[in-house]
């Protein structure tokens, strides 16, 4: 059996590149439901949102001996959900969609909460959570594209590898604080 060539017709290939170049990177060798993946970048959106303003705020309202090092943590990972936002709000628009980033529709799409708490503690677990939320939904994220969008998927991976390091760096801080 003979394996078939990568392109068969590079003039079928050019040509069709010339056709609705006004979609830019939306080929027609693109599969996959837009509209779905758009309302699922949007979801991820608001997880990525929230998380952002739920660890800004756990910065700003950490007290106690410990308080100083997992603020900084805070802080950092607040930066990292946000550049995750940004990078998702990117690819809306590179599927031809509109970032909704509607304020009163934030929590209702996040997967994610935004819940406030008192202790050092407290705060760390409901972010831990939070993490461990946004890992299992960005799994379901990818297998659902599957080979149908490589770009969004590996944009999903990537930010799930991240994900997965601030649940690292959080059940270290539980253990260096303790109950």
């Amino acid at each position: 059996m003979s394996k078939q060539l990568f392109l068969s017709d590079i003039r079928k290939l050019r040509d069709r590149a010339r056709q609705h170049i006004e979609q830019g990177a939306i080929t027609p060798g693109y599969e996959e439901d837009r509209k779905a993946v758009i309302r699922i970048l949007n979801t991820a959106l608001a997880t990525e949102i929230i998380c952002a303003l739920r660890y800004k705020l756990h910065y700003f309202m950490a007290k106690g001996i410990n308080a100083e090092s997992v603020a900084e943590e805070f802080l950092r990972h607040a930066g990292e959900e946000q550049a995750h936002a940004d990078r998702i709000a990117e690819r809306i628009v590179q599927l031809g969609g509109k970032p909704d980033l509607a304020p009163s529709g934030l929590t209702t799409r996040s997967h994610t909460e935004y819940i406030e708490r008192e202790s050092l503690v407290d705060m760390i677990k409901e972010n831990l959570v939070a993490e461990r939320i946004a890992i299992d939904s960005y799994r379901e994220m990818i297998n659902y594209l599957g080979a149908s969008d490589t770009t969004t998927r590996r944009m999903f991976e990537e930010i799930l590898a991240m994900e997965e390091e601030h649940a690292d760096d959080l059940v270290s801080l539980l253990d260096g604080i303790g109950d």
